[in-house]
């Protein structure tokens, strides 16, 4: 069975190809700049096959899975041949409010969901719902599977996901704290099960998904009690370009002083903020490890306030999780910044943690789960890259092969 898995943006839209019979990856890319001037990256990873990479015109997102289609199956380029190999498609989406605590099978009752969620994501779920529609469009009545970055979130309780204002926000509103990367932090928490031999339901995990935008969640016994995202991505920790925790009010006084619009100081706070902000340099980590090197020490401000800020959360969690038998980082910079993990434990020796340093110095780059702990540390401390595409995949595949068996049945 192979399984397409999309993730759409408003002008772009990510893919895999994935065999699930082994699980290997067969094909990935990229189609950018939709509805502008359109551009198509392709890599095939399997056999001999070049890679594509040239501008192509891509209108609308049905004419991007259109090339998509074309290059997975192109006699130059493909890894099929003909798209009745593929048996299903998985959509990442990013918000499902209350209403989805896990994947569904995509119907008219789910995209009116869908539909119902978009002010709590205006900018991400009409991209994601044009995705589903694009494939429907192009390819029939192949089933399509929603997976949501909010559903493996929704075992907070109340005392965690509710903010203290009015009620009735809530109630009417659904005001509240979702959270995100939830499909991250499943692929790592099962896989951290995995190393440490114990059962999921058994262990007391905070996984940190750090990367151009980054959360933290607890997670006791396979379920998440607690995560530093809110009501959107922007709360929590300091990121790439969000602001991350801010006192309300100085969206007010900023307002007031520059005459912005509510919109442009969403905007601020969003893309121009973080580490792009207090740095005056870059987003990327890399820029500000090197530029902090150099004796930058706007640079080295940032860097310092997105580990205090990420061990503070930790810390947090702790105390929440009452103990921890393991602490995770995944993602691009959990997974490739020997440095930002180190300052991040280097709070942690009240708990037992104890680093790994020639371990955690020479984890970067690969795709291998790997144990930073040192000697004696009464904390496990592992490196998970993380495979949120392979969820998408495995759970599109199990709701696939359920519809068969209920037909049959």
């Amino acid at each position: 069975m192979k399984v397409l898995v999309i993730n759409a943006g408003s002008s772009s839209l990510k893919y895999q190809l994935i065999d699930m019979k082994t699980e290997t990856l067969l094909a990935k890319g990229h189609c950018g700049r939709i509805g502008i001037d359109g551009y198509l990256k392709h890599k095939p990873l399997v056999g001999e096959k070049p890679c594509y990479y040239e501008n192509i015109p891509l209108p609308t997102h049905d004419d991007a899975l259109k090339a998509v289609v074309h290059m997975l199956t192109s006699p130059e380029y493909g890894v099929i041949e003909s798209m009745s190999e593929i048996a299903a498609v998985g959509h990442r989406v990013l918000h499902g409010g209350e209403a989805f605590t896990s994947s569904v099978l995509v119907n008219d009752e789910v995209m009116q969901a869908l539909e119902r969620c978009i002010p709590l994501a205006p900018l991400h779920n009409p991209a994601q719902i044009t995705g589903i529609h694009a494939c429907t469009h192009i390819m029939g009545d192949i089933p399509q599977v929603a997976v949501f970055d909010t559903g493996f979130h929704q075992t907070m309780p109340p005392r965690a996901f509710l903010y203290a204002i009015p009620y009735e926000y809530y109630e009417n509103d659904q005001i509240r704290r979702y959270g995100f990367h939830g499909t991250s932090y499943r692929y790592v928490t099962a896989a951290a099960a995995e190393m440490l031999g114990r059962p999921l339901e058994s262990l007391k995990l905070i996984s940190c998904h750090l990367g151009n935008g980054s959360s933290v969640a607890a997670v006791e016994y396979g379920k998440c009690i607690d995560t530093s995202m809110g009501l959107t991505p922007l709360p929590g920790l300091p990121m790439g370009t969000r602001c991350g925790d801010i006192d309300s009010a100085v969206l007010q006084f900023l307002m007031k002083k520059y005459g912005y619009t509510i919109d442009e100081m969403l905007h601020i706070l969003n893309k121009k903020s973080g580490m792009l902000g207090l740095s005056g340099v870059s987003p990327d980590f890399r820029d500000l490890l090197h530029a902090a090197e150099e004796g930058d020490t706007r640079c080295r401000l940032a860097l310092d306030i997105f580990t205090y800020q990420a061990a503070k959360v930790v810390g947090s969690y702790v105390a929440a999780l009452n103990g921890v038998d393991a602490i995770i980082f995944t993602a691009g910079i959990g997974e490739n910044s020997p440095q930002v993990r180190a300052e991040i434990l280097s709070h942690f020796g009240y708990l037992g943690c104890c680093v790994n340093e020639e371990a955690n110095a020479q984890c970067y780059g690969h795709d291998h789960w790997t144990d930073i702990s040192g000697p004696g540390s009464a904390v496990k401390l592992l490196v998970i890259p993380t495979n949120e595409e392979l969820v998408i995949a495995r759970d599109t595949r199990d709701i696939v092969h359920a519809l068969r068996r209920q037909k049959k049945a």
